[in-house]
């Protein structure tokens, strides 16, 4: 079994389709498909099977096969990681996959002060949703992942970070923001803007369970999945939404809102830095999730 091999079936079997593997591994499909090939031969069984004309599954003895040449993969890029900072060469990468609203409100800071120290390091960013940001992790394609901790996988591993509890956000002087403890029914009598009815956004379904549980109905004016896109209609007055923050943040203090805690409907919940149990961790991801642990 040769490098190449390893690695030319390693994407093969990750992009499941030949042309995807050939752009990732600047190789023709050709080569791919006769590495394959040698590759079957040489282990003596089939590794993939063709699903009509463009997709591609894993044998069970490839799936194997792809466990092992990720790991062999995983530790050949800590290897050299490790390499360059035995010899001094200040050279290294850091994904960081999390959703906009954290991007934008929660790592600049965090990213700031790391970047201080460890300016040689190339930071890449990913704006992506709950459900994607722990798919990238999983799959390798992100070191760290900051999502909600009930969204982590068991398989993943975890660093609590910080308390997020549910609001309800209203234009200033709205006559909610006036009671001590607002109700679902009082929340009821106006417009609302809430999160598409996916699987992705589960605060959808929570809200609903708690109207259908109170016998009310309610009347929605706006479908968004983005808090500060419906922050911004909530000002304009169109409707009112709900939102899991975290409280007090500088930021959100600047806006024309008013934050009503629901706490007495929904438990607090916390956000965590997830990545793979099986990572081998450079000093310099070390340092960052040190930044967390405080």
């Amino acid at each position: 079994m040769e490098w190449q091999q390893i690695v030319g079936f390693y994407h093969v079997a990750k992009a499941g389709s030949f042309t995807k593997a050939a752009e990732l591994t600047f190789r023709t499909q050709s080569a791919l498909t006769q590495q394959i090939k040698s590759l079957e031969e040489e282990l003596g069984c089939q590794l993939l099977e063709r699903i009509g004309k463009r997709r591609l599954l894993l044998t069970p003895l490839g799936e194997r096969l792809f466990l092992f040449c990720e790991a062999v993969l995983t530790k050949y890029e800590a290897l050299l990681e490790e390499l360059n900072e035995i010899k001094g060469l200040q050279k290294g990468r850091l994904r960081i996959a999390a959703p906009y609203t954290t991007l934008y409100h929660l790592l600049t800071e965090v990213l700031k002060t790391y970047r201080e120290r460890f300016p040689w390091v190339e930071v890449s960013l990913f704006d992506r949703s709950q459900q994607s940001v722990v798919e990238l992790i999983k799959n390798g394609d992100v070191d760290f992942g900051i999502v909600l901790e009930k969204k982590v996988l068991a398989s993943l591993s975890k660093i609590r970070w910080k308390k997020v509890e549910s609001y309800l956000l209203t234009p200033k002087g709205h006559p909610l923001a006036q009671k001590k403890r607002v109700t679902v029914e009082q929340i009821s009598r106006y417009p609302l803007i809430l999160p598409p009815k996916t699987v992705e956004y589960t605060g959808r379904s929570r809200l609903e369970e708690l109207f259908q549980k109170n016998n009310l109905e309610y009347h929605l004016v706006m479908e968004s999945s983005n808090v500060e896109l419906s922050s911004l209609y909530v000002e304009m007055g169109l409707g009112i939404t709900f939102a899991t923050l975290i409280k007090d943040l500088p930021a959100l203090k600047q806006r024309n809102l008013e934050f009503i805690p629901l706490n007495h409907y929904f438990e607090p919940e916390y956000i965590a830095v997830a990545f793979r149990k099986d990572k081998v961790l450079t000093s310099y991801q070390n340092a960052f999730l040190s930044i967390f642990k405080g």
